[in-house]
């Protein structure tokens, strides 16, 4: 597997504009829930994540294909932290005819991984 990019603004922004792939998204994503991958066994190990993702997903779930793993990751993201988004990064959001599931999983993806970061004290 290939290195991750930093949690920065820049890697955010990359989400919310496509540029950063859906693998890599989600390979962010499953490292900051605590998923690990064992080249040696080639499975992943889940016992570093918190049981409200472990026992619904014992293998790291693709947020950006799935629609049930992104409402779980919505809903994990403190209330206090719903706009960091647009606080923080200034995001307005997607225009009305570039609008799909695709870019609004991204968006939640860097909403939940901004929350993280801020809980984390990880600087932007």
């Amino acid at each position: 597997m290939t290195e991750l990019p930093p949690l920065s603004a820049e890697t955010l922004w990359g989400i919310i504009q496509g540029e950063i792939p859906d693998e890599t998204v989600n390979r962010l994503l499953w490292d900051c829930l605590g998923y690990r991958y064992d080249p040696d066994t080639r499975q992943w190990d889940a016992a570093a994540v918190h049981s409200d993702w472990s026992d619904r997903y014992p293998e790291p779930p693709d947020f950006i294909g799935s629609r049930p793993a992104t409402v779980q990751l919505t809903r994990s993201i403190p209330p206090e932290d719903k706009q960091l988004l647009k606080e923080q990064l200034g995001f307005t959001g997607y225009k009305v005819g570039e609008l799909n599931p695709t870019l609004t999983r991204r968006a939640t993806a860097a909403n939940w991984l901004l929350s993280y970061m801020r809980q984390q004290g990880i600087e932007r």
